[in-house]
């Protein structure tokens, strides 16, 4: 059953609040110190919450990716939604407004790491099937959306994450 989400970009009062739903979401600090330190980078391209009852329980990070010499595609992660609220749809609703926000950036294409099972719902596939591998060897979870037709190069290619990544693997 779904709850009464809204979903709106991050605002400075939200930053504590942003931190303590990674933290929760997530059995180590990484992601929670990899939302501060992207954002501290200047590198969150999209950052969306989720709010319930002027509480914020989710939230999703979008953040630059380079293919070769390709820029302005973007990384989604992390995602993290607090417990007590997972199931419930608000995973989704974020999903789906950032994408709808990076089209709206013109945002040439998205790549991730996940389950490709949950992922395929919003459009994203295997990232192989157009060339694109991960540093971090994904396999099958690393997938991708082209948001632009024609936007990602056929012949492949490497896909780097914000250095930012690196310092939390």
């Amino acid at each position: 059953m779904g709850v009464m989400v809204g979903i709106r970009p991050e605002a400075p009062p939200d930053l504590a609040a942003i931190h303590a739903v990674h933290l929760a979401a997530f059995p180590t600090d990484a992601e929670a110190r990899l939302v501060d330190t992207l954002r501290d980078a200047g590198r969150l391209t999209i950052s969306l919450v989720a709010v319930v009852e002027e509480g914020v329980v989710g939230h999703v990070a979008f953040s630059p990716v380079m293919v070769d010499t390709i820029v302005g595609g973007l990384g989604l992660a992390p995602i993290g939604v607090l417990p007590a609220f997972q199931q419930r749809g608000v995973g989704s609703r974020l999903i789906a407004d950032g994408l709808d926000h990076a089209r709206s950036l013109r945002v040439p294409f998205v790549v991730l790491l996940g389950a490709p099972a949950y992922y395929a719902r919003f459009g994203f596939g295997p990232a192989s099937a157009v060339g694109l591998r991960d540093e971090y060897g994904g396999g099958s979870a690393f997938q991708v959306i082209e948001l632009m037709e024609g936007a990602i190069p056929r012949d492949g290619g490497l896909v780097r994450y914000a250095p930012e990544f690196a310092l939390f693997e």
